[in-house]
């Protein structure tokens, strides 16, 4: 390529507080960046901007360069999807009105799945659940996951998900998020950029990859997850060829939730490989 692109720039631009189903505070997120050679960070906690402001100014004393994030949840043919926005405006009415929309059926799916788990012979964990949740509006799986192996019903987070909360197993309980066409509007309404999420998660064929790609790209979407904590060194290379197919750029996250929980830790994930353009070309400069 006759560009050059900054990809030795330590980049994490996918990782969640407490606001949503992280561990960590914002402020506590930020600084453990910090002290992991993160140059550029976004916080992208699910459906919410509650912890912007909090994780800007920490970024801001130590000198990091911040990008304010946000991970949308999409239902796409059946599936969950998410689509992270970046260096959208936190202020913005539209995507503030979407994301407290999405928030709202948060609290009957976890209803729901208290009563599947203890259909299946497990105890009732929903209050054990909520007590995970600094945000009640965002209980989620994560909250469930973390109270049974608290309980002592799982040995981890791996075999919690392994056994239950995911399709087909107990405790799942599918839910209409957004549409594509929401959060992508969403997004691009509040000043930002769209990225779809860690994509070799979906369990969608071929043909159905590229639809989405191709759906997510027409409805101006802009980058999607090449290097990213759920994907494998064969998912990188897929979806960097993909990417580089249809003009989109890259983007780089670890998807960090909490130490012992997420593959990587904050920044720890492999850098970009050289033939893709980064989603943060002429951010850093």
């Amino acid at each position: 390529m006759s560009e050059k692109f900054p990809h030795d720039i330590n980049v994490d631009f996918h990782m969640h507080s407490n606001a949503s189903d992280g561990a960590l505070s914002a402020e506590e997120l930020v600084r453990r960046a910090a002290d992991n050679g993160v140059q550029m960070l976004a916080l992208t906690d699910h459906d919410t901007l509650a912890g912007q402001q909090a994780a800007m100014e920490t970024a801001r004393k130590l000198g990091l360069h911040y990008v304010s994030g946000v991970e949308v949840s999409v239902t796409w043919g059946g599936e969950t999807v998410h689509v992270v926005g970046l260096n959208v405006d936190i202020h913005a009415q539209g995507l503030n009105q979407t994301l407290a929309g999405i928030r709202q059926g948060r609290h009957g799916r976890a209803q729901a799945m208290a009563r599947d788990l203890v259909s299946h012979g497990l105890p009732d964990i929903l209050e054990d659940a909520k007590a995970y949740a600094r945000n009640p509006d965002l209980i989620g799986r994560t909250h469930f996951a973390r109270a049974l192996v608290a309980k002592g019903v799982c040995a981890s987070m791996n075999d919690v998900f392994q056994r239950y909360l995911t399709p087909g197993k107990p405790g799942y309980q599918a839910h209409q998020w957004a549409t594509l066409t929401q959060a992508v509007h969403a997004i691009r309404g509040a000043g930002g950029v769209a990225v779809l999420a860690h994509p070799a998660r979906y369990r969608l064929s071929a043909i159905g990859h590229w639809a989405l790609i191709d759906e997510f790209k027409t409805l101006g979407g802009t980058a999607i997850e090449v290097v990213t904590g759920s994907h494998t060194d064969q998912d990188a290379r897929k979806f960097q060829r993909i990417a580089v197919e249809r003009g989109l750029h890259a983007s780089r996250g670890s998807d960090f939730h909490a130490e012992g929980e997420s593959r990587f830790d904050v920044g720890a994930v492999p850098p970009l490989p050289d033939a893709t353009r980064p989603v943060w070309h002429g951010w850093a400069g």
